[in-house]
């Protein structure tokens, strides 16, 4: 199979099998008639209505704010510890104790101190939940980036002293970037995850507290449209962010492309 034919075989996978799960689904709810699985075309008209017109600016708007603040100060605070963990070992001795205690406490569990701790259920404590529940896999992958790094290569750059931020800057972050990255797109996936969860008990807008609200009143239709978009806000943001992957690593594809395996 040439690698043209694997490609195009990918692609129309990636579009036929949404497309037939779509299709049993909408079969499947014609013929079944229950109330707390409507139809697809009533779900997507349902979706029209709210998401694209009528709630778009009160709940899908405060949604995506809130995920880009708190993706944006887990990156910054996970790669800047994250770097000078990975290279000082006594430093991460003393820090991965409490990285790994952290990291393994369920979202909520700790929804509630949050609430407390920042007296208000505004967007602050939102944000805030999202940056501390997305810091540890950017900040997990930066540090195993510059471990990763051949010691040889800082020996060298110390030895032509090389300052200790430009060694940072030009060889440790480059180096580290692929890792880096992996572990932003796992962020990315779970800052989705956290917004509902914080939406979802203890907000008055979002996505979360729609599908709340609507669970509370029996609206099935609305709530499943709810989860229809917390979905697609998932795979719209991983396209863009692999998008962007892409555009950014292209050196490190062309590297291995290159490199003998």
């Amino acid at each position: 199979m040439t690698p043209r034919t694997y490609r195009t075989l990918k692609i129309a996978a990636e579009i036929v099998v949404p497309i037939a799960i779509l299709l049993a689904w909408q079969l499947w709810t014609v013929h079944a008639d229950n109330p707390n699985f409507p139809r697809l075309s009533t779900i997507l008209v349902e979706f029209r209505d709210m998401w694209l017109f009528s709630d778009f600016g009160t709940d899908v708007v405060p949604s995506l704010k809130r995920i880009a603040l708190g993706f944006g100060i887990a990156t910054v605070l996970g790669v800047g510890l994250g770097i000078p963990l990975g290279m000082s070992r006594w430093t991460r001795s003393l820090a991965m104790p409490h990285v790994e205690y952290w990291r393994a406490m369920p979202p909520p569990a700790l929804l509630p101190i949050s609430i407390v701790l920042l007296h208000s259920i505004g967007d602050v404590q939102k944000v805030s939940f999202i940056a501390f529940f997305c810091l540890f896999p950017i900040l997990l992958n930066t540090m195993d980036g510059v471990r990763a790094i051949d010691p040889t290569l800082i020996d060298t750059a110390r030895s032509f002293n090389v300052s200790r931020w430009e060694r940072i800057r030009r060889l440790v972050f480059p180096a580290a970037l692929p890792q880096i990255s992996a572990g932003m797109r796992t962020s990315l996936s779970l800052a989705v995850i956290i917004m509902v969860v914080s939406e979802y008990f203890s907000s008055t807008s979002g996505v979360g507290f729609v599908l709340l609200n609507s669970k509370n009143t029996f609206q099935f239709t609305p709530m499943w449209a709810a989860i229809l978009l917390i979905g697609l806000l998932g795979y719209l943001l991983n396209v863009l962010f692999m998008l962007a992957e892409r555009r950014i690593l292209a050196w490190h594809r062309g590297w291995r492309a290159a490199t003998p395996q």
